[in-house]
Formats: C-alpha cells, sequence, structure tokens
C-alpha cells in the first residue's frame, strides 16, 4: 500500500502535475511549524513554483516548507450573526 503524500511533497507534486497557484501554510522550518501558525493566518502564501529545493510565492519570496490549505468562505452563523 503506498502512503499518502502530505505536506510539502504534496505541494510539489501539485506543481508538477500543473496546478499554477496552491494556497499554503508557510515556513522556513517544518512542514510542523507551519501549520502551527495558520491560526492566525500570519504565514500563507499562494506557491507559484519549486526551484532549487525552495517553494517561491507570487511575492517571490522563497520558503523551505509550503503545506497546501484550503481557504473557504465563511457563513454567516460562523460569523456569529
Amino acid at each position: 500500500m503506498d502512503a499518502a503524500i502530505t505536506g510539502s511533497e504534496l505541494t510539489r507534486v501539485m506543481l508538477e502535475e500543473g496546478h499554477q497557484e496552491v494556497w499554503c501554510a508557510v515556513d522556513d522550518s517544518c512542514d510542523q511549524d507551519a501549520m502551527a501558525y495558520l491560526d492566525n493566518n500570519d504565514f500563507t502564501a499562494r506557491i507559484v513554483s519549486f526551484s532549487d529545493g525552495v517553494f517561491y510565492c507570487t511575492a517571490g519570496m522563497a520558503w523551505s516548507c509550503a503545506v497546501p490549505i484550503k481557504i473557504v468562505a465563511i457563513t454567516q452563523a460562523e460569523a456569529g450573526f
């Protein structure tokens, strides 16, 4: 049985398969740290390429780790109205 592809490896494969922009939690340490900072949306980026062992976002910054995330709109009920 094949192990599931996750984290930064999944982002790399998505880019190889033709995805042009991948929303990711990013960090220069590890995938776990990238996800730990996601609560405040402090470190998210649209990743557009992987080259020389790093990911690049639309702003041109390089990141060591980029974990794909799903961003969805909240509902009125979730907003507390």
